[in-house]
């Protein structure tokens, strides 16, 4: 029963969330997962530098962190050669986007995203309120122009793009965003999310402009740096809509521990690029190990690979359970009909063998019905 203290918005709100986590998972099973290629973290590990400044922070972190994250964000201004003032961190992208929510639509605006994309900004928007109105992918692509026509349509003040996607890794050239930003409604903000930014092919992005009052760009330390569970991630838009993140954000959410591995982490440029190369090579692998079972490895810029298993919905269900008793992790799209896929992370070679040696054995099991 629910508590009649709750407001009315809470007591409508499903009790589910975007995500189970792999924990949540080995507690109900009861062991561990053998592979962990279901949460798209970096399983290269985090710089060895970014290791070292945790530990010489970690006697201090009985002080709160530093509130206005100073020096990272001096440091990303110096890096991507833009004012700090343009720059704001956030606990990782998912806390931005609450924030953002709440600041652009929590009196029951439209926003706009695609069916099937990123399910946590689609929980933000329930959460605060928000009227969601969504699109289809086409062709495994968001598709820019229907999104831009559904936000014409509503009145959205919010349009969320992932550019390259989750949870399909496709990726639109950045002359497609720059089309997609022109046509866009004047009082629309096109929320930008470049979590994978780093794996895009080329490392080629949209440039940075700081004025351009259309757009607000996400990007994170949670994937190539592989810092996830220290929850640390940047906003990038002119100056007064990043201040406007301080009407509502948690001013001590980034430990004093995230803010100093971060920043190491961001000045190991050698680390970074032997991590891309990784990924990269693992994702051949994980195409390899799809067709030598039958299945299709998409095309992919991120640090994922979602694998068409040609079958529907229900029959990727039945494989990513399997997958599960063969102490797999992995996870698959939420809508049709990108839930024929399932999503597999990029990983090290002896985490590749264990899903190599155990997908024959799931697929039998899936094809069982």
């Amino acid at each position: 029963m629910s508590d009649p203290r709750l407001t009315a918005l809470a007591r409508s709100l499903p009790e589910t969330v975007p995500f189970v986590g792999a924990e949540v998972q080995e507690r109900q099973r009861g062991r561990p997962f053998a592979a962990r290629i279901g949460a798209n973290e970096s399983g290269f590990g985090p710089s060895p530098a970014a290791v070292a400044a945790m530990q010489d922070a970690a006697t201090d972190v009985w002080m709160y962190g530093d509130s206005a994250s100073w020096d990272l964000r001096i440091a990303l201004s110096a890096k991507l050669g833009i004012e700090a003032e343009a720059i704001a961190i956030g606990a990782g992208i998912d806390g931005i986007l609450n924030d953002l929510v709440r600041l652009f639509a929590s009196d029951g605006s439209a926003v706009v995203t695609s069916d099937g994309a990123y399910p946590t900004f689609a929980y933000h928007v329930a959460a605060h309120g928000g009227r969601l109105e969504t699109v289809p992918y086409r062709d495994d692509f968001e598709d820019p122009e229907a999104l831009v026509a559904k936000a014409a349509e509503t009145g959205a003040r919010l349009v969320y793009h992932a550019n390259p996607d989750n949870p399909m890794g496709t990726w639109h050239e950045p002359e497609t965003i720059a089309r997609m930003l022109d046509a866009l409604p004047k009082d629309a903000l096109l929320v930008l999310d470049e979590a994978y930014a780093e794996f895009a092919p080329g490392g080629q992005s949209l440039p940075l402009d700081t004025t351009d009052r259309r757009l607000i760009r996400l990007r994170t330390f949670s994937k190539a740096y592989g810092l996830a569970g220290l929850r640390v991630g940047y906003a990038i838009a002119p100056p007064d809509i990043i201040r406007a993140f301080d009407k509502v954000r948690d001013h001590f959410g980034i430990p004093r521990i995230s803010q100093a591995a971060a920043l190491a982490a961001l000045g190991d440029e050698a680390h970074l690029a032997r991590v891309i190369g990784q990924v990269e090579s693992a994702r051949e692998r994980i195409g390899r190990i799809a067709t030598d079972n039958g299945l299709l490895a998409l095309p992919s810029a991120t640090n994922f690979v979602a694998v068409d298993c040609r079958e529907d919905g229900a029959f990727s269900r039945r494989l990513v359970q399997a997958l599960a008793a063969q102490d797999v992790f992995v996870r698959m799209p939420f809508r049709a009909p990108q839930d024929r896929c399932i999503r597999v992370s990029t990983a090290p070679d002896e985490v590749l063998d264990v899903f190599a040696d155990a997908l024959p054995v799931a697929l039998s099991e899936a094809r069982k019905g």
